[in-house]
């Protein structure tokens, strides 16, 4: 359908609403439309489109990417790659210190003392065990996440149609990340293995060179993917958060804590809000996906470990709460630094920041 291929999605502003009266569309002519961010899009006024109504073109400038086109979905990949990739590798030190207080409280007791006796035990070279696997896996992921992310919001919301895709934008959200994050985690799984065994069993292997070839000789491909569901228990809540509070939180600071609208801030300043947005949705994000994510570090750190068996040894009160004031702290930096880059990047090729104001239905 004509409509639904054109249906907008949420947090784009182009709607019919921003073409009103002094359009003629029976004159059979084509006007250039400028908006105020300094970009334009054409209307094809015919009597044929006036009939079945009038179609708005995404906005974009000469040369530049066409929204929602394959050159648009690749920017946003990119955008993902890097968002993540970067951002998980340079927190490697937090993560290797996060991963051993889940395994072996006894013995990393907390942050400090954490940090403490990796140091003393295995030098500044042991705060970076696992950095490859960890760079290589949370691109793949991020990639996935952030390029499916924006097809899922647009398939859906074409298939809701301009009204209910206004209506219900929290739902086509939810929706849309919770696809991309099933993708997204088959591409991450692997190096997420290799990397906790790393960093959790010395001895174990040097890095992912050596460590993936040793799971695959001793438990077979299957080994790789043992903690795929716990990864998806882990990571679908925490990305489905992460988009849906983000688009919500920024949605709300344009509309309720700055007095100028989205399309009239400076690009720096959107980034601003596209980094505080992300480290707010971050905080809600550890708390949902802690549980999980103290089962993915113990199912990949035991051989032959179940559920069952994570749950006994570390009690239910041990699964929402070893080493979440850490983890709050890492990825609510994280979140916010990614979607800074994120946005940095689109902003780089031409493209509108992440969230805004509400969308309009169109008519």
């Amino acid at each position: 359908m004509e409509n639904s291929r054109n249906s907008l999605i949420p947090s784009f502003l182009y709607s019919s609403s921003s073409l009103k009266s002094g359009f003629n569309f029976d004159q059979g002519m084509a006007d250039q439309v400028k908006l105020t961010d300094g970009s334009s899009f054409s209307v094809a006024a015919s009597s044929a489109v006036a009939k079945r109504g009038f179609v708005v073109q995404a906005p974009s400038e000469p040369g530049g990417i066409k929204m929602f086109s394959p050159a648009y979905y690749a920017a946003c990949t990119a955008g993902g790659t890097l968002a993540c990739g970067i951002t998980h590798t340079a927190i490697t030190p937090l993560d290797v210190v996060k991963c051993n207080m889940q395994i072996d409280p006894a013995k990393y007791k907390n942050i400090s003392s954490g940090f403490g006796v990796l140091l003393k035990e295995q030098g500044l070279k042991g705060f970076y065990k696992g950095w490859a696997p960890t760079l290589l896996g949370y691109s793949a992921q991020g990639a996935s996440k952030y390029g499916f992310y924006e097809y899922f919001k647009k398939t859906y919301s074409d298939i809701a149609g301009p009204e209910y895709a206004t209506k219900y934008k929290t739902l086509i959200y939810l929706a849309g990340s919770a696809s991309a994050e099933i993708i997204a985690d088959v591409a991450l799984c692997p190096f997420e293995a290799v990397k906790i065994r790393v960093q959790t069993q010395p001895g174990f292997a040097r890095g992912l060179s050596d460590g993936l070839p040793k799971i695959i000789k001793n438990e077979g491909v299957a080994g790789l993917y043992k903690g795929l569901v716990p990864l998806w228990g882990r990571q679908i809540p925490y990305t489905m958060m992460k988009f849906a509070s983000f688009e919500t939180i920024v949605e709300m600071m344009y509309k309720h804590a700055i007095p100028t609208p989205k399309e009239q801030c400076s690009p720096s300043f959107q980034l601003g809000v596209s980094f505080a947005g992300g480290y707010l949705a971050g905080i809600l994000c550890a708390v949902v996906s802690h549980p999980a994510d103290n089962l993915v570090s113990f199912l990949n750190n035991a051989e032959g470990a179940t559920v069952g068996d994570a749950v006994k040894k570390l009690g239910l009160w041990g699964l929402f709460t070893r080493g979440l004031p850490l983890r709050i702290i890492m990825i609510g930096s994280l979140t916010g630094v990614q979607w800074g880059i994120y946005d940095s990047f689109k902003v780089y090729v031409g493209l509108p920041t992440t969230g805004g104001a509400a969308p309009v239905a169109a008519k």
